[in-house]
């Protein structure tokens, strides 16, 4: 009796986890394929292999980090442009996975066999599944935005930053090299990595000696990894720089997205400022000033470079809050901390190197900015927002200080 109760659990089990696989694999409300290993995924290399086929010439890119934010808004915008996407991402739960199902639902449904866009789910780390992405799909550029994000974080859980942003970019640059060295890739840096540099706007040619979180010191130590590839191996390599990106789709642990669940709740938001007072202030840039900046660095495919993607106006934090209060409506309880460890007191990005080489020219102003992202946030939580922040519509140009 007992081992016909253990056959019959046994059996249930296998019902149950075969539900599971189908569900991910084939099932509606699959948005990514599950990668395991490369000798158990035959699909994936027919589905590689049709993608690379219907090219026909167009670029293929692998790019890291789909489902992530900027990953997210990147590859729509290639997609849009008829180029062919095969995405990967591990999922993590830094923040909310359900988040990231949402883009990844929104991924699968622009796919078409004229225009592949794929995605994977798998970890970057995972030397067989790039070299199989890379061979079968004949990719001809490579978009690294795959990491571990956030400043804080870092100080709770700093090994998760050297596996995901450090061991994980080697075995993407050891995987081109071994696959196809020419291959340009084109990878996400931060303005972290300026750290307490006192010289403002920040410009590439500054001394970046002096990080002040481990996040950003991960992210010099990919600049300067790019470099050696480069040296050894004649890898094409360019960092991009990106300074206090937001949007539609965004990351919740960033301040605009925290501060505006937290105003909604009647919950206190924390304004830090340093010990005389002073306020902080970032270079917050748009997500689709962002992606325009990695697509034209992408085309450029320079041997080694580094840009910084900023939006060249570093507003205070007090003024984002004020624009989050003006658009829903209500008025946050405020309170202020001195500067916490890891943050710096001033983001502001010289973007001239990128608008000579990459025509790089941010167009979106804070105001607008914050007025698209509240009204995606809106429609995605199905909050009521004042009339004045629905009706608004259009591009507003960066001068225009009014809501």
């Amino acid at each position: 009796m007992a081992s016909s109760s253990r056959v019959g659990a046994l059996f249930v089990g296998a019902c149950a986890l075969f539900a599971l696989i189908g569900w991910k694999y084939g099932g509606s409300g699959a948005s990514a394929d599950i990668y395991v290993s490369a000798d158990s995924h035959s699909h994936i290399r027919r589905t590689l292999q049709a993608a690379a086929a219907a090219a026909k010439g167009k670029r293929v890119v692998l790019l890291t980090g789909a489902a992530g934010f900027v990953g997210f808004h990147t590859a729509m915008k290639l997609h849009a442009n008829g180029e062919v996407v095969l995405g990967v991402d591990n999922f993590n739960a830094y923040y909310q996975v359900s988040l990231k199902r949402s883009r990844a639902s929104i991924l699968k449904k622009a796919h078409s066999s004229a225009t592949p866009l794929h995605l994977f789910e798998g970890d970057v780390c995972d030397d067989a599944l790039l070299k199989l992405l890379l061979r079968e799909g004949h990719v001809t550029n490579v978009i690294h935005l795959a990491a571990q994000a956030g400043v804080r974080y870092s100080l709770k859980k700093p090994l998760a930053y050297v596996e995901a942003n450090i061991k994980c970019f080697v075995t993407l640059l050891e995987a081109v090299n071994s696959v196809n060295s020419s291959i340009p890739i084109t990878y996400a840096s931060s303005s972290s990595v300026y750290g307490i540099n006192k010289k403002i706007p920040f410009q590439e040619s500054d001394r970046i000696d002096s990080q002040a979180s481990l996040y950003g010191a991960t992210k010099k130590a990919n600049e300067n990894i790019a470099h050696v590839y480069h040296h050894l191996h004649g890898l094409k390599l360019t960092g991009l720089r990106f300074f206090t990106v937001y949007g539609p789709y965004g990351r919740p642990d960033m301040a605009y997205f925290s501060f505006t669940q937290a105003i909604l709740a009647g919950q206190q938001i924390v304004e830090y400022r340093k010990d005389d007072g002073t306020e902080l202030q970032r270079d917050f840039t748009y997500v689709s000033d962002i992606v325009n900046g990695i697509i034209a660095a992408m085309h450029l495919g320079a041997p080694l470079e580094v840009f910084n993607l900023g939006n060249t106006r570093p507003e205070r934090v007090s003024r984002l809050i004020s624009l989050l209060e003006r658009g829903l409506g209500r008025h946050a309880n405020k309170t202020l901390a001195p500067i916490s460890a890891g943050d710096v007191p001033i983001t502001y990005a010289d973007v001239s190197h990128a608008t000579e080489q990459l025509g790089y020219e941010p167009k979106v102003s804070l105001e607008h900015g914050i007025r698209q992202f509240l009204q995606w946030y809106s429609s995605y939580y199905n909050i009521p927002l004042p009339a004045a922040t629905k009706n608004r519509r259009g591009l507003r140009p960066r001068s225009d200080r009014a809501w």
